[in-house]
């Protein structure tokens, strides 16, 4: 597999509910991350002493962080909406040459700076609120 450009990494929104995904317009930078806790089930047993995990036990989860500057009204406003209303609604994540990661997710932090001279910025933090589903691309 080939290099990919970062700004091929994107982070859509359900726009109203209905599956009409926009891409949250305006990110610079975006990370997504994946985790799941594992269950340790080590006993006096456990050939060797070394940890064993219960497979497929523990919570998975996923986060998203992005940051950026404004450029679009509407995805602004919907995703600050989502964090008053704490609404968990759909979400895209398209991986290059990888993937689309689809889900709820509910909006956990939003962050907005500026300076003088400079740009109007935002953060923004997600994290997932119920099962995902991974599309090969």
């Amino acid at each position: 597999m080939a290099a990919q450009n970062g700004k091929d990494l994107l982070v859509k929104v359900d726009m109203n509910g209905s599956g009409l995904f926009e891409t949250i317009a305006g990110l610079r930078a975006t990370r997504v991350s994946f985790n799941a806790e594992s269950v340790d089930v080590t006993s006096l047993e456990s050939q060797g002493g070394w940890r064993e995990l219960l497979s497929g036990a523990g919570v998975k989860s996923a986060s998203i962080s992005g940051s950026g500057v404004f450029k679009d009204e509407g995805t602004d406003e919907r995703a600050r909406q989502l964090f008053f209303d704490g609404e968990t609604p759909d979400f895209q994540v398209i991986i290059p040459d990888f993937g689309i990661v689809e889900g709820a997710f509910q909006v956990t932090g939003i962050e907005y700076a500026g300076s003088h001279s400079g740009e109007a910025t935002y953060e923004m933090s997600l994290a997932s609120a119920g099962a995902l589903t991974f599309t090969a691309l």
